[in-house]
């Protein structure tokens, strides 16, 4: 019995990998909508871009804080405004390209802090206790 996969089946599920993670990165609702399709087909790729994306947005509303400051806050907000921005064109397009790139400065930590959030099936896997 042949087993192996149909290319175009191949080419489906890369594409909805990339759909989630390019998703992920498009406004709040885009956000929500991948992570709905990521709990249906959940991938390393996506789960990925999804902990890069939160962590992008919670450095954005901590950032917020400073709104609270009149004049300086506002200009401080703004100065942290431009490096996110530039954060998330980074990673969007490592996204678009498929890669798990994170993104400088603060990517690997928001791996780290969000290890468990969006975890695909093999990260969760189990590890096997070998027999003695």
């Amino acid at each position: 019995m042949d087993t192996t996969v149909p290319p175009s089946e191949a080419v489906a599920a890369g594409t909805e990998d990339k759909t989630v993670a390019i998703l992920s990165y498009i406004t709040l609702i885009g956000f929500i909508a991948a992570i709905i399709m990521h709990q249906n087909n959940r991938t390393r790729l996506g789960a990925f871009h999804l902990r890069q994306v939160l962590g992008l947005a919670l450095t954005s509303a901590a950032g917020a804080v400073f709104w609270v400051v009149p004049i300086l806050g506002w200009i401080a907000w703004f100065l942290l405004l431009i490096p996110l921005f530039v954060l998330w064109i980074l990673g969007l397009l490592s996204a678009i390209r498929g890669e798990m790139r994170p993104v400088p400065i603060l990517g690997a930590q928001y791996q780290r802090w969000f290890a468990n959030a969006f975890a695909s099936v093999d990260e969760t896997a189990v590890p096997r206790l070998e027999a003695q």
